[in-house]
């Protein structure tokens, strides 16, 4: 995948109602800055003019976010009403996402579980930074969980590295980045979470793979094509597969089915459940807010 331009934005997906692109690595989605011209959002502008909306400020509704250093997949409401079908989505954690990753080591565990809370970094020097509970100076930790799946051990430019897939349960900022540097095994080429250490790759190797949103009238399921290949990146070589890419997104979506179609045990003679309390004023204006500008994540 070569480095972003204005051209070459790539469309998987585009629907009167949705675009899903393959966002590049370091390039930030918009930007309030004059200097910054080359965005997801000016890309959207040069290829598609005619779908901006100039009710907005930015002129696309993203459906979330990528960090900068972040490629994959990416969804773009095309218009208010898709997006606040979105919104319920993610509001409501109905939405699947898994990432491709080179991480550092040898990850030993097949599959696990990372369970760390995450906070603000308010150390001197940290302040861009998020931390795991317990970490000197990490304010207001919130519960975070990552599902790891092994899928190849191998060598990034001679050194160990395992390709992992990685599902967030929950959507804490830089949660995938801390997450795998909290068990020692930080991502290849990021640079923040090394502590400035990781610098010869040319990206961050993290990459949005799969995102499932099942919307009622246009459910969508894209994958963006992996850029972990040797093919792809010569200085990657796979040495010993553990489980396909293909399995273990087989597994992780069948798992997401089942759970989907499972009601929640109900004991014996326990009264019915009363209706859910209704949206807060806070909350609608907070909905309202996310429909003209974005949509957190």
């Amino acid at each position: 995948m070569e480095p972003a331009s204005l051209e070459n934005l790539c469309v998987l997906y585009h629907s009167p109602d949705f675009i899903v692109v393959n966002k590049h690595w370091d390039i930030r989605i918009d930007s309030k800055m004059w200097y910054e011209k080359q965005t997801v959002q000016s890309q959207l502008r040069h290829r598609f003019p005619e779908l901006a909306d100039p009710g907005t400020y930015y002129g696309f509704r993203f459906c979330h976010q990528l960090d900068f250093s972040t490629s994959g997949a990416l969804c773009v409401a095309l218009n208010r009403p898709a997006a606040g079908k979105a919104y319920r989505c993610f509001k409501e954690r109905l939405v699947t996402k898994a990432y491709l990753a080179l991480v550092r080591g040898f990850v030993e565990s097949g599959r696990m579980t990372l369970d760390f809370a995450i906070g603000k970094n308010t150390s001197e020097g940290k302040t861009h930074m998020m931390c795991i509970e317990g970490t000197e100076g990490c304010e207001n930790p919130k519960p975070s969980q990552t599902e790891l799946t092994v899928l190849e051990y191998g060598c990034y430019n001679g050194d160990p590295v395992t390709k992992v897939l990685l599902q967030p349960l929950t959507g804490r900022t830089h949660q995938l980045r801390v997450h795998c540097s909290a068990i020692g095994h930080p991502i290849v080429g990021d640079f923040t979470y090394s502590l400035r250490k990781d610098t010869t790759p040319y990206r961050m190797m993290l990459h949005a793979y799969l995102l499932r949103i099942p919307l009622e009238r246009e459910p969508i399921q894209v994958t963006a094509p992996d850029p972990f290949l040797p093919t792809l990146d010569t200085k990657w070589a796979p040495e010993r597969r553990m489980q396909s890419l293909e399995g273990a997104l087989e597994q992780l979506l069948e798992d997401k089915v089942e759970g989907e179609g499972q009601d929640p045990p109900v004991k014996k003679d326990q009264a019915p459940q009363e209706s859910p309390p209704q949206e807060s004023e806070d909350q609608r204006a907070k909905c309202q807010q996310w429909l003209c500008e974005w949509a957190l994540d």
